[in-house]
């Protein structure tokens, strides 16, 4: 258990998994809570759920942001399983926090769909 908090002011974090419950719901009380933040997120938005849904949340966090003109948000879509995207995302936004909540949503589908 950590003592103190991290201080996240002016830091580059990497949210994988940034479209769901818990990756938005992260990106939107780092915008709210922390003054100048750039927060990169990633999501391959896959259709295992509504798709809607993922895009109503980057949506909010578009809202969000906008309200925060110290702080950044970009959003890319993609995989975290596509090396040659994780290489470049780390080269070139050089995270000093990653947080990995990408997940398959389904563990019966990830079994039969690897």
């Amino acid at each position: 258990m950590l003592d103190k908090n991290i201080n996240l002011e002016g830091k580059n974090v990497l949210i994988t998994g940034a479209a769901g419950f818990i990756g938005s719901n992260l990106v939107l009380e780092l915008l709210k809570k922390i003054d100048s933040i750039n927060i990169l997120g990633i999501d391959n938005l896959n259709d295992y759920y509504d798709v809607r849904i993922k895009e109503y949340r980057l949506d909010e966090i578009e809202k969000e942001v906008k309200k925060h003109s110290k702080s950044n948000w970009k959003f890319i879509k993609g995989s975290i399983a596509d090396r040659e995207l994780i290489d470049k995302v780390f080269n070139e936004f050089k995270p000093d926090v990653v947080v990995n909540l990408a997940a398959q949503a389904g563990v019966r589908y990830s079994i039969l769909n690897p």
